[in-house]
């Protein structure tokens, strides 16, 4: 009877023992499965929040872009054979630009195109004349178009044809302007624009002795009568047979273009047009 009940014993525990093992490891494994679980779930929020923010930035950005968006890193020479800009680089042979220039800053509506080409992400170069700038209001209109991102250009001190100058006028009504931009804006300026597109010998050589590059321009047309209306200047900045790739457009602070200054950047980007940026442009500096 002995025999048997020990037999008995040794049957139960050979049976236990490795069912205990299995249920120890296949217990551990769960556990162990559970915790990587319980590890996923909690990264995967953090991983999916990321991954949403990161992909709702690039919306966002994308929905900023705009489709003619011109390229940030070609730079440009200007040609004054043609008045246009010119590039070295490789681009798409698809993509045309062109650079938006107003003269005559700040007379009237300057800030106000300034503000409307910041709200359509559009750069500009702006001329300004010293007789527009020599009121302490006006240099805080001169200085709040700088802080807008615009690129402030010198259109002279009077706006005097500079061939009837002498050379030492010439200086003044240019040298003058640049130390007077600098004082308001911090920044000498890059381009230089004669009035009415009158280069001199000495003005050229002046230029390089400033470091600036005089800008003229492949077409304007908001100074002559038949075009000094809304509707009139906005139709043929936009369709004029002279625009092409990497031209300068001329426009001036006056209430006719300012009413159509929104329409010609539409007109422009309908065509599949994009706006350089005059840091894009080679100066000598």
């Amino acid at each position: 009877m002995k025999k048997i009940l020990l037999l008995l014993l040794v049957v139960l525990i050979a049976g236990c023992g490795p069912q205990t093992t299995d249920q120890s490891k296949e217990k551990k494994k769960e556990q162990s499965e559970n915790t990587d679980t319980v590890h996923s779930e909690k990264e995967s929020p953090e991983e999916d929040e990321n991954d949403e923010g990161s992909g709702s930035h690039d919306e966002e950005k994308d929905s900023e872009e705009d489709p003619a968006a011109e390229d940030q890193t070609v730079q440009y020479t200007v040609h004054p054979a043609n008045w246009t800009l010119k590039t070295e680089m490789e681009t798409d042979s698809e993509k045309k630009t062109v650079l938006l220039t107003i003269d005559d800053a700040p007379d009237q509506h300057a800030l106000e195109m300034a503000k409307k080409l910041k709200d359509l992400n559009v750069p500009a170069i702006f001329f300004v004349n010293g007789h527009f700038m020599d009121t302490e209001k006006e240099k805080e209109v001169v200085k709040e178009i700088y802080d807008l991102g615009f690129e402030i250009g010198n259109h002279t001190m009077s706006h005097s044809n500079l061939s009837k100058l002498s050379e030492e006028k010439q200086r003044v009504e240019i040298v003058q302007l640049s130390e007077e931009i600098e004082s308001v804006t911090g920044e000498a300026p890059a381009f230089f624009r004669a009035p009415f597109g009158v280069n001199t010998d000495f003005s050229k050589e002046l230029m390089k002795e400033q470091e600036m590059i005089f800008m003229n321009w492949t077409y304007g047309y908001d100074w002559e009568k038949e075009y000094q209306t809304s509707s009139s200047i906005a139709d043929i900045m936009v369709n004029t047979p002279l625009l092409t790739d990497g031209a300068i457009l001329l426009m001036h602070d006056r209430t006719w273009t300012n009413e159509a200054l929104v329409e010609i950047v539409k007109g422009l980007r309908a065509k599949g047009y994009s706006f350089v940026n005059p840091d894009q442009i080679i100066t000598g500096k």
